[in-house]
Protein backbone atom coordinates (compact mmCIF):
# COMPACT_ATOMS: atom_id res chain seq x y z
CA UNK A 1 0.00 0.00 0.00
CA UNK A 2 2.82 2.68 0.63
CA UNK A 3 4.03 2.08 -2.85
CA UNK A 4 0.24 3.09 -4.03
CA UNK A 5 -0.17 6.15 -1.72
CA UNK A 6 3.70 7.42 -2.73
CA UNK A 7 2.80 6.29 -6.75
CA UNK A 8 -0.53 8.49 -6.56
CA UNK A 9 1.77 11.47 -4.92
CA UNK A 10 4.33 11.43 -7.59
CA UNK A 11 1.31 11.64 -10.08
CA UNK A 12 0.00 14.53 -9.04
CA UNK A 13 3.33 16.13 -8.15
CA UNK A 14 2.66 16.58 -4.38
CA UNK A 15 4.86 17.58 -1.80
CA UNK A 16 6.45 14.36 -0.26
CA UNK A 17 4.81 15.33 3.13
CA UNK A 18 1.59 14.24 1.72
CA UNK A 19 2.80 11.04 3.00
CA UNK A 20 2.47 12.39 6.32
CA UNK A 21 -1.00 13.48 5.79
CA UNK A 22 -2.14 10.59 4.93
CA UNK A 23 -0.93 8.82 7.66
CA UNK A 24 -1.92 11.82 9.87
CA UNK A 25 -5.52 12.96 8.42
CA UNK A 26 -6.70 10.86 5.43
CA UNK A 27 -6.39 7.29 7.16
CA UNK A 28 -8.42 8.27 10.45
CA UNK A 29 -10.83 9.83 8.30
CA UNK A 30 -11.20 6.41 6.06
CA UNK A 31 -11.56 4.57 9.32
CA UNK A 32 -14.14 7.59 10.58
CA UNK A 33 -16.17 6.83 7.24
CA UNK A 34 -15.90 2.82 7.10
CA UNK A 35 -17.41 2.69 11.15
CA UNK A 36 -20.43 5.96 9.69
CA UNK A 37 -21.46 3.55 6.64
CA UNK A 38 -21.97 1.05 8.62
CA UNK A 39 -24.95 2.47 9.83
CA UNK A 40 -26.19 3.50 6.62
CA UNK A 41 -29.40 0.90 4.84
CA UNK A 42 -28.27 2.52 1.30
CA UNK A 43 -24.74 3.94 0.17
CA UNK A 44 -23.08 6.56 2.43
CA UNK A 45 -22.59 9.46 0.73
CA UNK A 46 -19.70 11.90 2.01
CA UNK A 47 -19.66 15.61 0.97
CA UNK A 48 -16.05 17.58 0.40
CA UNK A 49 -16.41 21.42 0.20
CA UNK A 50 -13.32 23.56 -0.30
CA UNK A 51 -12.54 26.63 -1.84
CA UNK A 52 -11.75 26.40 -5.57
CA UNK A 53 -7.73 24.80 -5.68
CA UNK A 54 -8.24 23.61 -2.13
CA UNK A 55 -7.85 19.89 -3.30
CA UNK A 56 -10.70 18.59 -3.14
CA UNK A 57 -10.80 16.17 -5.98
CA UNK A 58 -6.88 14.86 -4.85
CA UNK A 59 -8.88 14.72 -1.52
CA UNK A 60 -11.66 12.62 -2.90
CA UNK A 61 -9.11 10.48 -4.61
CA UNK A 62 -6.99 9.87 -1.84
CA UNK A 63 -9.65 8.66 0.45
CA UNK A 64 -11.46 6.21 -2.63
CA UNK A 65 -7.44 4.46 -2.24
CA UNK A 66 -7.74 4.28 1.01
CA UNK A 67 -11.39 2.64 1.76
CA UNK A 68 -11.41 0.01 -1.17
CA UNK A 69 -7.72 -1.08 -0.40
CA UNK A 70 -7.51 -0.99 3.46
CA UNK A 71 -11.16 -1.64 4.00
CA UNK A 72 -12.36 -3.85 0.92
CA UNK A 73 -15.26 -0.75 0.53
CA UNK A 74 -16.90 0.20 -2.79
CA UNK A 75 -16.65 3.93 -3.53
CA UNK A 76 -17.59 6.15 -6.46
CA UNK A 77 -16.47 9.95 -6.52
CA UNK A 78 -18.86 12.57 -8.03
CA UNK A 79 -17.88 16.40 -8.55
CA UNK A 80 -20.69 18.65 -9.00
CA UNK A 81 -18.40 20.18 -11.48
CA UNK A 82 -19.72 17.43 -14.52
CA UNK A 83 -23.04 18.86 -13.39
CA UNK A 84 -22.89 21.85 -15.17
CA UNK A 85 -25.02 22.85 -17.75
CA UNK A 86 -23.86 22.66 -20.83
CA UNK A 87 -22.23 26.00 -22.53
CA UNK A 88 -25.50 26.66 -25.26
CA UNK A 89 -27.74 26.03 -21.79
CA UNK A 90 -25.79 28.32 -19.90
CA UNK A 91 -25.52 31.75 -22.89
CA UNK A 92 -29.69 30.89 -22.65
CA UNK A 93 -29.60 31.82 -19.02
CA UNK A 94 -27.08 34.58 -19.99
CA UNK A 95 -29.68 36.03 -22.57
CA UNK A 96 -32.71 34.98 -20.11
CA UNK A 97 -32.52 36.01 -16.78
CA UNK A 98 -28.74 37.49 -16.26
CA UNK A 99 -25.04 37.96 -18.03
CA UNK A 100 -23.36 36.86 -15.78
CA UNK A 101 -24.72 33.27 -15.81
CA UNK A 102 -22.68 32.57 -18.83
CA UNK A 103 -19.95 31.59 -16.48
CA UNK A 104 -20.33 28.50 -14.78
CA UNK A 105 -19.70 27.70 -11.33
CA UNK A 106 -22.65 29.64 -8.72
CA UNK A 107 -25.69 28.31 -8.06
CA UNK A 108 -28.01 28.13 -11.29
CA UNK A 109 -25.07 27.03 -13.19
CA UNK A 110 -25.55 23.04 -12.40
CA UNK A 111 -28.24 20.32 -13.50
CA UNK A 112 -29.56 19.60 -10.01
CA UNK A 113 -32.37 17.38 -11.36
CA UNK A 114 -29.67 15.61 -13.10
CA UNK A 115 -27.57 14.57 -10.30
CA UNK A 116 -30.35 13.32 -8.07
CA UNK A 117 -31.16 11.09 -10.91
CA UNK A 118 -27.50 10.11 -10.56
CA UNK A 119 -27.04 10.24 -6.87
CA UNK A 120 -30.24 8.35 -6.40
CA UNK A 121 -29.28 5.65 -8.84
CA UNK A 122 -26.52 5.43 -7.28
CA UNK A 123 -27.48 5.38 -3.66
CA UNK A 124 -29.62 2.49 -4.57
CA UNK A 125 -27.83 0.49 -7.10
CA UNK A 126 -27.24 -3.11 -7.37
CA UNK A 127 -24.66 -5.57 -7.66
CA UNK A 128 -26.03 -6.29 -11.96
CA UNK A 129 -26.30 -2.05 -12.54
CA UNK A 130 -24.97 0.17 -13.97
CA UNK A 131 -25.13 4.28 -13.35
CA UNK A 132 -23.98 6.92 -16.34
CA UNK A 133 -21.86 9.50 -14.93
CA UNK A 134 -21.82 12.91 -17.25
CA UNK A 135 -18.17 14.65 -17.33
CA UNK A 136 -17.41 18.36 -17.86
CA UNK A 137 -14.64 19.37 -20.16
CA UNK A 138 -13.39 22.15 -18.44
CA UNK A 139 -11.08 23.43 -21.36
CA UNK A 140 -13.57 23.66 -23.72
CA UNK A 141 -16.08 25.12 -20.93
CA UNK A 142 -18.83 22.42 -21.71
CA UNK A 143 -20.38 19.04 -21.07
CA UNK A 144 -18.73 15.74 -22.75
CA UNK A 145 -20.86 13.93 -25.49
CA UNK A 146 -22.49 11.07 -23.44
CA UNK A 147 -20.69 8.68 -25.69
CA UNK A 148 -17.69 10.01 -23.70
CA UNK A 149 -19.02 9.90 -19.65
CA UNK A 150 -17.71 7.60 -17.23
CA UNK A 151 -19.76 4.25 -15.98
CA UNK A 152 -20.09 3.09 -12.44
CA UNK A 153 -21.13 -0.30 -12.06
CA UNK A 154 -22.15 -2.74 -9.23
CA UNK A 155 -23.07 -2.28 -5.62
CA UNK A 156 -21.49 1.43 -4.23
CA UNK A 157 -20.59 1.60 -0.54
CA UNK A 158 -19.56 4.98 -0.11
CA UNK A 159 -20.15 8.00 -2.55
CA UNK A 160 -17.79 10.96 -2.13
CA UNK A 161 -19.59 13.85 -3.55
CA UNK A 162 -17.35 17.04 -3.81
CA UNK A 163 -17.19 20.61 -5.03
CA UNK A 164 -17.17 24.10 -4.28
CA UNK A 165 -20.60 24.90 -2.74
CA UNK A 166 -21.75 21.24 -1.40
CA UNK A 167 -23.30 21.80 1.80
CA UNK A 168 -23.70 25.20 1.64
CA UNK A 169 -26.57 26.97 2.83
CA UNK A 170 -28.07 29.94 1.45
CA UNK A 171 -27.29 33.92 2.51
CA UNK A 172 -29.60 35.88 4.97
CA UNK A 173 -30.83 38.37 1.75
CA UNK A 174 -29.59 41.26 4.34
CA UNK A 175 -26.30 40.13 3.09
CA UNK A 176 -26.87 41.02 -0.22
CA UNK A 177 -26.90 43.98 -0.29
CA UNK A 178 -23.40 45.19 -0.15
CA UNK A 179 -21.55 44.49 -3.18
CA UNK A 180 -18.25 41.98 -2.28
CA UNK A 181 -16.53 42.76 -5.23
CA UNK A 182 -15.83 45.13 -8.39
CA UNK A 183 -17.87 42.33 -10.32
CA UNK A 184 -21.07 42.80 -8.26
CA UNK A 185 -20.58 46.60 -7.79
CA UNK A 186 -20.71 47.14 -11.97
CA UNK A 187 -21.86 44.34 -13.34
CA UNK A 188 -24.79 43.54 -10.52
CA UNK A 189 -26.33 46.94 -9.56
CA UNK A 190 -29.98 45.61 -8.65
CA UNK A 191 -28.74 42.80 -6.69
CA UNK A 192 -30.78 40.52 -9.04
CA UNK A 193 -27.72 38.10 -10.12
CA UNK A 194 -26.79 37.80 -6.56
CA UNK A 195 -30.03 37.17 -5.35
CA UNK A 196 -30.72 34.86 -8.32
CA UNK A 197 -27.41 32.63 -7.39
CA UNK A 198 -28.84 32.71 -3.82
CA UNK A 199 -32.46 31.50 -4.20
CA UNK A 200 -31.31 28.79 -6.30
CA UNK A 201 -29.09 27.88 -3.91
CA UNK A 202 -31.81 27.81 -1.05
CA UNK A 203 -33.82 25.93 -2.85
CA UNK A 204 -33.25 23.06 -5.45
CA UNK A 205 -29.25 22.46 -3.83
CA UNK A 206 -30.50 22.02 -0.20
CA UNK A 207 -32.92 19.18 -1.42
CA UNK A 208 -29.24 18.10 -3.64
CA UNK A 209 -26.96 18.16 -0.41
CA UNK A 210 -29.45 16.76 2.03
CA UNK A 211 -28.43 13.93 0.28
CA UNK A 212 -25.33 13.84 2.41
CA UNK A 213 -24.79 11.74 5.41
CA UNK A 214 -21.36 13.90 6.77
CA UNK A 215 -19.23 17.16 5.34
CA UNK A 216 -15.53 17.03 4.98
CA UNK A 217 -14.36 20.45 4.80
CA UNK A 218 -11.10 21.54 4.00
CA UNK A 219 -10.71 24.72 5.11
CA UNK A 220 -8.61 27.54 3.78
CA UNK A 221 -7.10 30.60 5.63
CA UNK A 222 -8.57 33.08 3.85
CA UNK A 223 -10.03 34.06 0.53
CA UNK A 224 -7.52 35.62 -0.39
CA UNK A 225 -5.18 32.82 -1.30
CA UNK A 226 -7.87 31.39 -3.75
CA UNK A 227 -6.33 33.42 -6.33
CA UNK A 228 -2.77 32.03 -6.35
CA UNK A 229 -4.68 28.13 -5.90
CA UNK A 230 -6.63 28.22 -9.01
CA UNK A 231 -3.49 29.79 -11.01
CA UNK A 232 -1.86 26.85 -10.08
CA UNK A 233 -4.89 24.48 -11.12
CA UNK A 234 -5.25 26.43 -14.92
CA UNK A 235 -1.24 25.30 -14.61
CA UNK A 236 -1.87 21.67 -13.74
CA UNK A 237 -4.81 21.81 -16.33
CA UNK A 238 -2.63 22.93 -19.00
CA UNK A 239 0.44 20.32 -18.42
CA UNK A 240 -2.44 17.45 -18.48
CA UNK A 241 -3.54 18.85 -21.88
CA UNK A 242 0.10 19.34 -23.15
CA UNK A 243 0.85 15.45 -21.92
CA UNK A 244 -2.01 14.12 -23.89
CA UNK A 245 -1.34 16.82 -27.04
CA UNK A 246 -4.78 17.76 -26.36
CA UNK A 247 -4.20 21.86 -26.26
CA UNK A 248 -5.36 23.31 -28.73
CA UNK A 249 -6.53 27.00 -29.18
CA UNK A 250 -9.58 26.33 -29.26
CA UNK A 251 -9.05 25.34 -25.16
CA UNK A 252 -11.19 27.98 -22.98
CA UNK A 253 -7.80 28.32 -20.62
CA UNK A 254 -8.09 30.98 -18.31
CA UNK A 255 -4.64 33.67 -17.93
CA UNK A 256 -4.01 35.37 -14.84
CA UNK A 257 -6.44 38.18 -15.50
CA UNK A 258 -9.46 35.82 -16.62
CA UNK A 259 -8.93 33.93 -13.40
CA UNK A 260 -9.10 37.18 -11.53
CA UNK A 261 -12.19 37.89 -12.88
CA UNK A 262 -13.37 34.22 -12.90
CA UNK A 263 -13.40 33.83 -9.04
CA UNK A 264 -15.12 36.99 -8.70
CA UNK A 265 -18.01 34.92 -9.56
CA UNK A 266 -17.49 33.04 -6.51
CA UNK A 267 -16.34 35.65 -3.76
CA UNK A 268 -19.54 36.06 -1.82
CA UNK A 269 -20.49 32.38 -1.49
CA UNK A 270 -16.70 31.03 -0.94
CA UNK A 271 -16.29 33.67 1.94
CA UNK A 272 -19.82 32.88 3.41
CA UNK A 273 -18.16 29.17 3.17
CA UNK A 274 -15.40 30.15 4.76
CA UNK A 275 -17.28 31.45 8.42
CA UNK A 276 -20.62 29.28 8.45
CA UNK A 277 -19.50 25.91 7.05
CA UNK A 278 -16.50 24.42 9.94
CA UNK A 279 -19.71 24.46 12.29
CA UNK A 280 -21.73 22.14 10.23
CA UNK A 281 -18.71 19.62 9.09
CA UNK A 282 -18.55 16.37 10.86
CA UNK A 283 -14.38 17.38 10.11
CA UNK A 284 -12.83 20.20 9.48
CA UNK A 285 -9.69 19.51 7.31
CA UNK A 286 -7.09 23.30 7.89
CA UNK A 287 -5.28 24.48 5.26
CA UNK A 288 -2.05 26.85 5.47
CA UNK A 289 -1.91 29.52 2.75
CA UNK A 290 1.01 27.01 1.13
CA UNK A 291 -1.85 24.28 0.53
CA UNK A 292 -0.23 22.66 4.01
CA UNK A 293 -2.63 20.51 6.20
CA UNK A 294 -2.08 21.68 9.50
CA UNK A 295 -5.23 20.09 11.66
CA UNK A 296 -8.21 18.40 11.69
CA UNK A 297 -11.20 18.94 13.96
CA UNK A 298 -13.60 16.19 14.61
CA UNK A 299 -17.08 17.24 15.42
CA UNK A 300 -18.60 15.12 18.06
CA UNK A 301 -22.26 16.30 17.64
Amino acid sequence: MPSIIKALINHHSLPHQFEFWVDQYFRPLAQDIVQRKNNAKQAYVLGIQGAQGSGKSTAAEFLKLLLEKEHNVSCAVLSIDDFYFTRNERLNLASSIHPLLETRGVPGTHDIPLAMKVMGELKDQKAHENTHIPRFNKAADDRHNPELWGDITGKVDVIIFEGWCVGLPPQDKAALSTPCNDLEKNEDTNLFWRSYVNNQLAEGYQTLFSIIDDLLVLQAPSFDVVYEWRLLQEQKLINSLQAKGSLHKGSRILGNKKVKRFISHYQRLTEHALTCLPSRARWVLYQNSQHHFTKMVTSTQ
